[in-house]
């Protein structure tokens, strides 16, 4: 039973710690990172917090608030203020 007890609350605080590093916003993982390389960690660690620190968005995209730029001769509506169309794909059954 003693024995337990710290390996469940190491456990349970590295899932919290990855849970909450995981559904943090971009705005707030970068300054944490940056934070948390101040801290003597191991090389692998390291690595990976830097990573973290100069990622952009998760996605890889610029931002919800920019909008990509369109490539000359597309016709993408987006540069032209044109509206565009939506197309929506039925799901196949299984």
């Amino acid at each position: 039973m003693n024995s337990q007890l710290p390996v469940v609350v190491l456990l349970v605080a590295l899932s919290f710690a990855y849970a909450a590093w995981s559904l943090m916003p971009q705005a707030l993982r970068a300054p944490a990172a940056r934070a948390l390389l101040r801290l003597p960690l191991p090389s692998f660690v390291r690595q990976r917090v830097l990573a973290a620190s100069r990622a952009s968005a998760g996605c890889g995209c610029s931002g919800c608030d920019k909008a990509p730029a369109a490539a000359p001769g597309t016709g993408s509506g987006t540069q032209t203020g044109q509206a565009q169309a939506l197309v929506f794909h039925r799901r196949t059954k299984r």
